[in-house]
């Protein structure tokens, strides 16, 4: 089978299954968020917890209840890091220390599940499952929950902006959706070998006659909401790579699929939730506004696999041509084919798990991937995250196109007013800020210099790589992705501190400004189109919304990706 034969394939068998599936998973998901009906379960843990399921907040109590809920997650899991040296299953494993502790807790509770720290020697097999898995699916489920109050926001028409219960919305997602898809998707590992295991290693006679201690851990319960979840923190430090975390084609296969099925799915719950199910016409009108956002990301998504497989498909070098192709850093057992697909899906999507090292990728492969998370991570994004990203997208699309043709922009009925503009404009300029205040301060301080793999004179390639990967890492924490360009060594106090803080802004800074757009919508009254209301459905839509994405991204880190990735691509 040739190689292009290969990834065709599996880019078709991907593309196949995702299409089976979005209807009825997107329209499991909208059933759960619109339902009246508490089961027993939730019924007993609201009644626990003192929560009142059937009160709504507004925006701000919304936001509150988000910011309150994670930070108590940040300290939970911080105080557990420190303490699991003396606490079961530790296996003789010592507290992790202050600021690896604090980065890592503010890494799992905003979904970014960045590690700087190898997981089997740093983390017991009791903070693995009850600290950094427990986080997996609530900070999952927090995501999703925001990107339904947006849709709520669309939809109501209320006087004091209701967009529903958090805790309700939190208590759905992680145990309707997430919990029951991670358990089929880590009986599916196990049938393909993941281990799933408390005990903490084995030991093994190396090809070279010494003994080698294996690790193990409880990898595939993790593993499922790890990629279902779009979290990616490996639980053991070669993460998808490991053959214990992902050991076959079918298993890559698998872990893709988890990684891309609830955010592509979640367009067709956008499109089922602001339609009217009594009316048939409303109903494939809000199927029509799905499928517009859901081919935008597609297109970009495409476009990106192409460029990283054509990359990652020559052979620049002469290992490169002795091996047939760019094969450094990569799984045999996956190739090309199944490096690429991953890649660009792990980095579209905020997962941040890898079943390679992106470090190795050529200039044009690795540029590929970073700019997949400048782009803001729509494509088609993490669980929730990319929802509203896109949306929020989407109302700046269309404040353009109402400013040609000379009428107040609207979006399904609802007006764009100055308030809402400000807030999807300062939503939008989060990200794009954290990334380049916090890159142009690091490769201005001479004192992390020595942390970068790869370093030089000023234009020397050295240099050009170096900067590189200053900029993924911050891209990947201030899109809460993960993954890196293994050649930094971020274990200092700046690094720790500095993605961290990224980190946190980047994920409940947009989130806040998300809350606020959904209240002040809700708060509307809808109105009906107009003749020359833009249309938001179609391939006219579908157009300006792809190049108001690109446009975005051009503008802004051009100049930065020109110094690094380009620059090298160039060489």
């Amino acid at each position: 089978m040739t190689p292009a034969l290969a990834a065709g394939l599996q880019i078709a068998f991907v593309i196949a299954v995702l299409a089976v599936l979005y209807v009825p998973v997107g329209d499991y998901m909208a059933r759960v968020y619109e339902s009246r009906r508490h089961l027993r379960v939730e019924s007993v843990l609201y009644r626990l917890c003192r929560i009142n399921p059937h009160t709504e907040q507004t925006w701000y109590g919304y936001a509150g209840s988000v910011l309150g809920f994670s930070m108590a997650g940040v300290l939970f899991l911080y105080v557990l890091q420190r303490i699991q040296g003396v606490l079961p299953l530790s296996g003789d494993l010592t507290g992790v220390s202050p600021a690896v502790a604090f980065n890592t807790a503010v890494s799992f509770v905003t979904n970014t599940n960045w590690q700087s720290y190898a997981p089997e020697t740093t983390m017991s097999n009791l903070t693995q499952p009850v600290g950094l898995a427990v986080q997996n699916f609530v900070s999952a489920a927090v995501g999703m929950a925001v990107a339904v109050a947006l849709i709520r926001g669309f939809v109501r028409v209320a006087r004091g902006g209701e967009i529903g219960n958090f805790w309700v919305d939190l208590t759905r997602g992680s145990l309707r959706i997430l919990l029951p898809f991670s358990f089929v998707i880590a009986l599916i590992l196990l049938s393909q070998g993941v281990i799933q295991s408390f005990h903490t290693g084995f030991e093994s006679t190396g090809l070279d006659g010494n003994a080698v201690t294996n690790a193990l851990a409880p990898v595939a319960s993790q593993e499922a909401i790890k990629e279902l979840g779009t979290n990616g923190g490996g639980i053991l430090a070669a993460n998808s790579a490991h053959p214990f975390e992902n050991p076959t084609p079918v298993s890559n296969i698998v872990e893709i699929l988890a990684i891309l099925l609830i955010p592509v799915s979640l367009t067709r719950t956008f499109g089922t939730m602001v339609g009217d199910p009594h009316d048939r016409a409303s109903a494939v009108s809000g199927h029509r506004q799905g499928l517009t956002l859901l081919a935008v990301m597609g297109i970009l998504w495409g476009s990106l696999l192409a460029v990283t497989l054509a990359a990652e498909s020559g052979r620049r070098g002469v290992a490169a041509s002795a091996a047939g192709a760019m094969m450094e850093g990569k799984e045999v057992r996956f190739g090309i084919p199944g490096t690429a697909l991953f890649a660009v899906s792990t980095t579209g999507t905020s997962t941040g798990a890898v079943n390679s090292a992106h470090d190795s990728l050529s200039p044009l492969g690795g540029g590929a991937v970073l700019l997949n998370m400048l782009l803001g991570e729509i494509a088609p994004g993490g669980v929730g995250t990319g929802l509203y990203g896109i949306l929020v997208l989407a109302l700046i699309a269309v404040f353009v196109g109402g400013l040609l043709v000379g009428r107040t922009p609207e979006y399904l009925g609802k007006k764009l007013r100055q308030r809402e503009i400000t807030l999807a404009a300062l939503s939008v300029l989060v990200m794009p800020a954290l990334v380049l205040i916090g890159t142009g301060i690091t490769v201005i301080l001479s004192s992390t210099t020595g942390y970068q793999g790869n370093s030089g004179d000023p234009g020397s390639p050295g240099s050009i790589h170096g900067f590189s990967e200053v900029l993924y890492a911050f891209a990947s924490a201030s899109n809460n992705n993960g993954s890196a360009f293994g050649g930094l060594t971020v274990t200092s106090d700046w690094f720790q501190t500095a993605l961290g803080v990224c980190m946190l802004f980047g994920r409940f800074l947009p989130i806040i400004f998300v809350l606020a757009l959904a209240g002040s919508l809700a708060s509307q009254k809808k109105t009906a189109p107009g003749a020359g209301t833009l249309p938001t459905a179609g391939p006219m839509f579908t157009g300006l919304l792809t190049g108001t994405v690109v446009l975005v991204a051009a503008l802004t880190f051009f100049p930065a990706l020109a110094l690094g990735p380009i620059a090298e691509a160039l060489q």
